[in-house]
């Protein structure tokens, strides 16, 4: 298909999220954000413009992939993380620095609030933010609402700003820690509490301030329900940079091409002895780290191509401990509950990986390749037999089983990065 086919991206939602540009080497070019990802992609075909970049990008691209978000402001903060780390060759912006920033409530002493853009101390955060303006207006509202600014020193009779009530009073050899401490956690319950109530009561004080004509503090009143609002939206979303990494892994492998597997499909039909032609073949993977982190994968290749809509990922439920038999039993089982059987199922493993599932669904083929030797076990072949590679159906099977084990893996890493960010930041909030 050609990058300036109408059809480039007939294959795009029209969903929130990012999209993003690759060359023919897989390599990204472009990462962008948008309301509707097909309409916004569909503006770079249609538009008549003077942009080199714009002609020069659309001239280099061979695909488009996308990952779709749960609303524009998520689209905005991973496109965000994707120029960070892979800093694409047509984004200018958001490439230097840390496009994050945090609210940080500190553990160690003295106990503060504060603004930073690395996680370095320990602490509970809040975030990320991608627009340092609306953190700012938050974190003075907290200041100010809770009276925790600090002085750097110790004045007897405290400073001015603690006698306009404005400093927290540590300037005075009279400092009561714990009052403002106690003001600490509710600044930090405001954070994780009622979002509707704290702008109801801030409204009210805004047409108070205007019924008395105090114009100055009306406005200020305004300027921190607009940055609140965003910042109570963006806590909403719960965004990580850990949230859509099974995605982030799936739309940057390699596109596989329809035609170069639909070949492995005949080859499957005579091998299996099939009456029609099979249209879809469902890849199973179970990985591990150590015996932990136990997760499985199920990827569907339509025709020949990776039929994205029908992977599945699954975190296994009955087990504590490596056992591949019982868990592919688990996975395949979960997988079908509702239906929708693939015309072969097709199992990363040997002989007895393949007997853990073939009775499941017994009106549905089932062969299983172990990567020892390369041999193939089907129900015509029980003891196997060695699968040549330089055939269709070789590069066929192995295409699909590494990109089940892909998929499983990065599943796994996600869980156990999870877990081991969860005990070594027990009060971290993301």
């Amino acid at each position: 298909m050609a990058p300036d086919s109408p059809h480039a991206h007939a294959h795009l939602p029209h969903l929130p999220g990012v999209y993003i540009f690759k060359n023919k080497d897989n390599d990204i070019l472009y990462v962008g954000k948008a309301k509707d990802i097909k309409k916004r992609v569909g503006s770079y075909f249609r538009k008549q413009t003077d942009d080199w970049k714009i002609d020069a990008l659309i001239k280099e691209h061979a695909l488009i992939e996308h990952i779709v978000t749960h609303n524009e402001l998520e689209a905005l903060l991973l496109e965000a993380q994707l120029i960070k780390k892979y800093q694409p060759k047509y984004n200018i912006l958001l490439k230097s620095g840390n496009p994050f920033i945090y609210l940080l409530f500190t553990d160690t002493e003295p106990k503060l609030l504060k603004i930073v853009r690395v996680k370095k101390e320990k602490g509970s955060y809040f975030g990320p933010f991608i627009h340092k303006k609306d953190a700012r207006r938050c974190f003075e509202y907290l200041v100010k609402t809770f009276k925790l600014e600090m002085c750097k020193g110790t004045i007897q009779g405290g400073c001015l700003n603690y006698h306009l009530n404005k400093c927290a009073g540590n300037c005075t050899p009279t400092f009561a820690q714990k009052d403002y401490e106690a003001r600490l956690e509710l600044a930090k319950l405001f954070l994780e509490g009622n979002y509707d109530k704290t702008i109801a009561s801030l409204e009210v004080l805004l047409k108070e301030y205007n019924k008395h004509y105090e114009f100055e503090k009306a406005r200020t009143i305004a300027d921190y329900i607009t940055h609140i609002n965003v910042i109570f939206a963006t806590l909403k979303t719960r965004f990580t940079e850990r949230k859509y990494n099974p995605e982030i892994t799936q739309a940057l492998l390699p596109k596989f091409k329809q035609m170069e597997y639909s070949g492995g499909f005949y080859e499957l039909k005579d091998l299996l002895g099939l009456p029609e032609l099979p249209h879809s073949v469902d890849c199973f993977d179970i990985s591990h780290f150590q015996s932990s982190a136990l997760v499985g994968s199920c990827i569907r290749f339509t025709d020949g191509s990776p039929d994205k809509n029908k992977f599945r990922r699954f975190a296994i439920k009955t087990l504590t401990e490596q056992n591949d038999y019982a868990a592919l039993h688990e996975v395949v089982s979960r997988r079908y509950k509702a239906g929708d059987l693939p015309d072969v199922i097709f199992i990363d493993g040997g002989k007895g990986q393949r007997n853990a599932v073939k009775d499941l669904f017994p009106n549905v083929p089932c062969i299983s390749l172990a990567k020892r030797e390369e041999r193939l076990f089907t129900e015509g072949h029980p003891e196997g037999v060695v699968l040549d590679l330089h055939t269709d159906l070789g590069k066929l099977l192995i295409a699909m089983r590494d990109y089940a084990h892909h998929f499983a893996v990065s599943y796994h890493t996600l869980k156990r990065s999870k877990a081991t960010f969860n005990q070594s930041h027990p009060l971290i909030k993301s």
